[in-house]
């Protein structure tokens, strides 16, 4: 099984950047789709973007398209979310998952969060104004 490790949230101002890590280990790192999520206080787990290790294809959501970038390394066994012009309304808690469901990258459409059967614990993003 996949077990995934996210870390580098914290407080930032708004404008400010912060970059997410989330570390696989326990499967083949390639085998997999990465997405990123967050769910701010009193409201639903929103998608944020995907990367399937395979063919490096990716997915944003129209919120984060232009100001956050997802990337991996392999060699690390780490994928990425660099979060650039951070905004008061980004703060959440931010999660980690990874589904095998890779077939579904070539769509370029939004994976349902319920296809994600590994999920790393979250980790606090705050951007003050």
């Amino acid at each position: 099984d996949v077990q995934l490790q996210a870390s580098g949230g914290g407080l930032v101002q708004a404008g400010g950047s912060l970059r997410l890590s989330c570390a696989s280990s326990g499967s083949t790192f390639d085998d997999y789709i990465y997405g990123w999520f967050r769910q701010a206080p009193g409201k639903e787990r929103e998608t944020l973007s995907y990367i399937s290790i395979h063919d490096d294809r990716t997915f944003y959501s129209d919120s984060v398209k232009g100001r956050f970038t997802i990337s991996s390394s392999t060699g690390k066994n780490t994928v990425y979310l660099q979060m650039n012009s951070l905004k008061p309304e980004d703060t959440a808690v931010y999660y980690c998952a990874a589904t095998d469901h890779t077939g579904i990258a070539t769509l370029g459409v939004e994976i349902p969060q319920y296809w994600y059967g590994y999920w790393g614990q979250g980790t606090q993003v705050t951007v003050s104004s």
